[in-house]
């Protein structure tokens, strides 16, 4: 059974109708209603085919979508992730998948992925692909597309969705961690998420 909630906000950019909640136990956003764990296959670090809601099944899955070359908020997001997960018992920890998908698989080839997500955490799951499947997995997290700068160059940057996805054992994300989420909020919520079921 999920904790109680209270309203924190009534709209959700990308998320059409769905109404964003923040919850009394959790310091993270609840939304309602609860969005489906999106089905959908890219290629993990290794050039493996990854069926994210497969491979991810029995889980709490975080999924992220961003890029390595992200002045801030990706590696922000992900080092405190990593932290938050380090200072939980070992035995709640594994019961974790953190999946980061780029939204910038023309720079962010499979190498370049694993040496960054490395930074941070080795278990942490790489997905890239084409443009096309991209921008078909973020549909289906029913996130908008990203949108990269005028410059095309080295330099380019990409405007996307920088929520966090906390899918628990039901396949369904009842929770999500919006920019500004610290360590000791993730602290917090990830054993009550370890305890869904």
């Amino acid at each position: 059974m999920l904790r109680r909630y209270r309203m924190f906000c009534l709209c959700f950019v990308g998320l059409g109708v769905a109404t964003l909640v923040r919850a009394v136990d959790y310091r993270g956003g609840m939304v309602t209603p609860p969005l489906a764990k999106p089905s959908f296959t890219l290629t993990d670090t290794a050039g493996v085919a990854f069926d994210f809601r497969a491979r991810t099944e029995g889980y709490v899955t975080l999924l992220f979508f961003g890029y390595t070359h992200c002045p801030d908020v990706c590696p922000m997001q992900m080092a405190i992730i990593a932290q938050a997960l380090r200072a939980i018992p070992a035995e709640q920890a594994k019961q974790f998948k953190v999946v980061f998908v780029t939204t910038d698989p023309t720079r962010d080839t499979p190498a370049v992925l694993r040496a960054w997500l490395d930074h941070f955490d080795k278990r942490f799951i790489g997905l890239t692909g084409s443009n096309q499947a991209v921008s078909a997995a973020q549909a289906a997290a029913n996130l908008n597309p990203v949108e990269r700068s005028a410059d095309a160059g080295e330099h380019s940057y990409l405007s996307h969705t920088a929520w966090v996805f906390a899918y628990t054992r039901d396949n369904l994300a009842h929770v999500i961690y919006p920019v500004g989420i610290k360590k000791d909020d993730w602290i917090h919520d990830l054993p009550l998420l370890a305890r869904e079921k």
